[in-house]
């Protein structure tokens, strides 16, 4: 048997290090960010990182001793020159490969050649010591950048080991450890304490908790009850529970997050797609003003050296490297995404952050968004005319046709399900409710609009009353209702507060009665609420405000969401309750289907964007400061580095703030 992953109660993997546990498991994704390096990393250690530039180093700081501090006859010509050379080689002939690899791939002008040409031709003018360090410098600074983009990425590819690669499932009540892989729909997992899930599931045992950190960002252990849907990626915290399988290995919600983490990095934000193609102009026309720089001066200044004017060049190729923007700005982004990964909310891509950093509109659906979606009957008022039972137990027959919570809520209070009922011709009205044929006579279930419709007189009005109203007619008569009740979330009212404390308008749009919307948008505050809406109103309101040219967030988890999160500036969908179309169509998916992860959600892209303006900003500043100064002959290749390296490094450690911070 293969060794099996387990976790304390706080999610933490108890028998593999992060480290090993990297280095055993790699999906192999894109991860196009622009700065195509090639460390290799994945393979090597710290120490076997650093290896290259500590012998490099350790020449170099010899080599300055024997010229300035303890000079040795031997020490000249050749033997200098030599010893330089071999100092160069660990840091240097990395970046010249990549030169050329890059120039046969058909990118010529990469910062590998600027960095090559810039200590190659260094060596050309004799000055040994400056174009080693410059390239030791260099090096030092791409590994603590591939170290950086490491630490970016281990919230994310943490994801990768949340799902066990394989189950213990019972066959003739004898347990047997098969691939995760090859379990089937219908089998039954036995998932010991302190096991990890590895399908999507019913729970046959009668209660177990879990912890959900996985999924949702909370280490509070959730408990489940037997019949309700425990997930891939929890952990079982107490004694030993049955899971029967109800979703295909590939098909379960992990799978899904894992699939959308990974695609995340592939849409890029604007400002990275600006920046990748900013460097491709940039970098050209660099060097062709090095060239200038060395060769121009030559017509106009009388005592024209040229190795000094060279020696500008030079400096000024290593000022030019765009590595800073190149590199941090992507890591920015990443650490962006991590963030929200570490806090249960997951962006499909680096844009969407972008896009979150300017809403100005956070539109939501009512029921399963701002209430729990979980609702109860609270009383039958049927016409006397009617058999109450008889009726009920027919409603309770044709709402087994559908998923909705109201349905689940009749089924509740209903009891079980009379198989004597046959029923025929079943249709869903969308935005109305359902219709059936029963013994030849036509049984309306759903909102009063479905009465009108179908031209059912009643006596009542529906505005009258606050809650949600079910309306049911049999045989084109009006029976009567059943109300409805559901309960606004415990973090809803904290939600809108923050958005309204970010500036952020709320509207509520839900098909719901609008007396239940108004009551519910009253009592948390909403600026405005529309209820009684079809799909399509629901996307013709959204399209009204877009008109405005305000930005939108649109945040829903039915399946007649799907339209409008699809047309708003950036869709938010809630994934633990929330319909796989809705979770499919939108951009960014809150896991616990918690509200106050809204808020959270634009703060995260707010912080990621101003991060990556601080970098952009710094960096041009002091490459442009610099760039004049060495055009100038004022700065050397020291200054040079830390145009390079310096800022480069600062810019990262900028970047991977975003990981630290509290949201």
């Amino acid at each position: 048997m293969e060794h099996q992953h387990i976790y304390d109660k706080n999610g933490k993997q108890i028998c593999c290090s992060l480290e090993e546990k990297i280095n055993q498991k790699t999906v192999h994704h894109s991860d196009d960010d622009g700065h195509d390096h090639d460390h290799s990393s994945k393979e090597k250690s710290t120490f076997q990182m650093f290896l290259p530039a500590i012998i490099s180093f350790v020449l170099l700081i010899v080599a300055i001793c024997f010229d300035n501090y303890f000079t040795q006859s031997w020490f000249t010509g050749w033997i200098r020159i030599a010893w330089y050379i071999v100092a160069y080689i660990p840091v240097g002939i990395p970046v010249v490969k990549e030169a050329l690899e890059s120039i046969r791939k058909g990118d010529v002008f990469s910062e590998f050649l600027l960095m090559s040409i810039a200590t190659i031709g260094a060596f050309a003018i004799a000055e040994f010591p400056e174009g080693v360090a410059v390239m030791l410098f260099y090096a030092i600074g791409e590994i603590f950048q591939t170290l950086a983009v490491q630490r970016a990425k281990a919230n994310i590819k943490s994801l990768l080991d949340q799902r066990p690669d394989e189950v213990t499932i019972l066959e003739n009540n004898v347990a047997k450890t098969i691939k995760a892989s090859l379990a089937k729909i219908g089998d039954i997992i036995q998932l010991k304490a302190g096991e990890k899930l590895g399908l999507d599931g019913e729970l046959l045992s009668d209660t177990a908790s879990f912890n959900t950190a996985a999924l949702t960002g909370e280490s509070k252990p959730d408990t489940k009850t037997k019949g309700e849907t425990v997930l891939a990626g929890m952990i079982n915290l107490n004694s030993v529970c049955q899971v029967k399988v109800t979703t295909a290995y590939t098909d379960s919600k992990l799978s899904k997050i894992l699939e959308m983490v990974q695609d995340a990095t592939a849409k890029k934000a604007p400002t990275e797609l600006f920046i990748r193609k900013f460097a491709k102009i940039y970098t050209p026309i660099v060097v062709l003003l090095a060239i200038l720089i060395c060769v121009v001066p030559m017509l106009f200044v009388a005592d024209y050296q040229f190795r000094d004017w060279l020696y500008r060049a030079l400096v000024f190729l290593v000022i030019s490297c765009p590595c800073a923007l190149v590199i941090s700005i992507p890591l920015g982004y990443f650490g962006g995404i991590g963030a929200a990964s570490k806090n249960g909310i997951l962006f499909k891509g680096s844009n969407f952050l972008d896009v979150m950093a300017t809403v100005q509109n956070a539109v939501m659906d009512k029921t399963g968004t701002m209430t729990e979606g979980v609702f109860k009957v609270q009383e039958v008022v049927f016409n006397s005319d009617f058999n109450k039972d008889e009726i009920l137990q027919m409603v309770n027959v044709l709402e087994s046709q559908s998923t909705h919570p109201v349905a689940t809520a009749i089924h509740q209070f209903v009891g079980n399900i009379d198989s004597a009922i046959q029923l025929k011709d079943v249709e869903e009205i969308s935005g109305h409710g359902l219709k059936a044929n029963i013994n030849g006579k036509e049984l309306l279930v759903g909102n009063f609009k479905l009465m009108d419709k179908f031209s059912i007189a009643y006596d009542i009005d529906p505005t009258s009353i606050v809650y949600t109203l079910i309306a049911v007619a049999y045989d084109k008569k009006f029976v009567g209702y059943l109300t409805i009740a559901d309960s606004i979330k415990e973090d809803a009212q904290i939600t809108i507060d923050k958005l309204k404390a970010l500036g952020i308008k709320t509207t509520m749009l839900s098909g719901d009665k609008n007396t239940v919307v108004q009551f519910v948008a009253q009592k948390l505050g909403i600026t405005n609420a529309f209820g009684d809406l079809l799909p399509e109103d629901k996307v013709n309101k959204v399209k009204e405000i877009i008109a405005k040219n305000e930005t939108v967030a649109f945040v829903g988890d039915g399946v007649n969401d799907a339209p409008v999160v699809a047309l708003s500036n950036v869709g938010i969908a809630m994934g633990g309750l929330g319909s796989d179309a809705t979770i499919e169509t939108a951009d960014v998916v809150i896991q616990d289907d918690k509200p106050s992860k809204i808020p959270i959600a634009i703060n995260i892209g707010k912080q990621t964007k101003k991060i990556v303006w601080q970098n952009i900003i710094l960096a041009f500043s002091v490459k442009a400061i610099v760039l004049v100064l060495g055009a100038g002959g004022l700065a050397t290749m020291w200054e040079a580095v830390f145009a390079d390296v310096g800022v480069a490094l600062l810019a990262i450690l900028n970047a991977v703030r975003i990981q630290r911070m509290k949201f």
